[in-house]
């Protein structure tokens, strides 16, 4: 169906209009993934550090020993958005969770979840999972340590005190090869045998000897909230850059296709701009024929 001039000329414009507000989307995703991203390097160093605490503490004290048995439930820590235009991001996380989090229901006595996010609070609830708090995703790179203080309390309340009462596990999104994203599940608590043995296996390697005196319950707790804190940190960040990530991917992908439209409609324009202008012309033309073949009156 033939359209006219006006309303083509009305859709080019419109679809400018959404092709500056996709371009700008994409230019801010592109600059907002850069400080999570060194937020998320940096906070790589401090673990290292407080791993380095930890394998000071064992070489001194000798391997730690923790409660046996199963803890008495399951908490999983879900990272996800906040806004929209990012695709799929939080519902293909929601799926990994449940599938997750139905085993880790059926091993203990009960599963709790924490969410980030509105965005994910209701994909979560569309697998069936209800959030017993949500918490405000941070706002720039400066609110990741906020977020991960508020996680982090917020945990030791539900543990009254005591890390190893509780099984851990930080659910969110990383980067993977080729430029993809992938969801994982990251357990955080209890400590792992795999952990505790790389701490153990690996000898300390300066000649001074590492020493404390702070009491070593309490050295030990502050080691580990620190291996917490860096730990739900880096979770954070990771989910703030793959956020960013997947907003960037889904505006290119909707630049190009307005693009594509709007080539469409500018070639539909062009055409009926030169239809008008032909008709226009073959009027003059028919007119000025009739005129000069009008008998003369004498």
């Amino acid at each position: 169906m033939m359209q006219t001039l006006e309303a083509l000329t009305r859709r080019d414009e419109t679809l400018t209009s959404i092709r500056g507000i996709v371009h700008t989307m994409k230019t801010i995703s592109a600059i907002n993934a850069v400080p999570y991203e060194r937020a998320a390097r940096s906070i790589e160093a401090y673990h290292r550090t407080v791993r380095s605490g930890l394998r000071a503490f064992v070489a001194r004290t000798g391997p730690i020993a923790l409660p046996q048995g199963e803890p008495a439930e399951s908490i999983v820590v879900v990272f996800g958005s906040d806004h929209g235009l990012c695709g799929n991001y939080n519902e293909v996380l929601a799926e990994k969770v449940q599938a997750e989090t139905m085993p880790m229901t059926a091993a203990t006595s009960g599963s709790r979840v924490l969410c980030v996010g509105a965005q994910m609070n209701d994909a979560l609830a569309g697998q069936g999972l209800s959030p017993e708090s949500i918490f405000l995703p941070p706002a720039s790179a400066d609110g990741i340590g906020r977020l991960a203080g508020s996680i982090v309390t917020r945990l030791d309340d539900i543990a009254g005190g005591e890390p190893h009462n509780r099984k851990v596990t930080l659910a969110f999104t990383q980067r993977a090869d080729h430029g993809q994203n992938e969801p994982v599940l990251m357990p955080l608590l209890p400590l792992g045998q795999a952990f505790l043995a790389g701490l153990a296996e690996r000898p300390w390697k300066s000649r001074s000897l590492p020493d404390y005196s702070m009491p070593t319950p309490a050295l030990f707790a502050a080691l580990l909230r620190s291996h917490i804190f860096a730990s739900v940190f880096r979770a954070s960040a990771e989910a703030m850059v793959t956020e960013n990530a997947a907003r960037l991917a889904l505006m290119q992908q909707a630049e190009q296709s307005v693009d594509d439209r709007l080539d469409e409609v500018k070639g539909q324009l062009r055409s009926v701009r030169q239809d008008d202008i032909t008709t226009e012309l073959l009027d003059v033309i028919i007119g000025f024929e009739a005129l000069r073949n009008k008998p003369r009156r004498t």
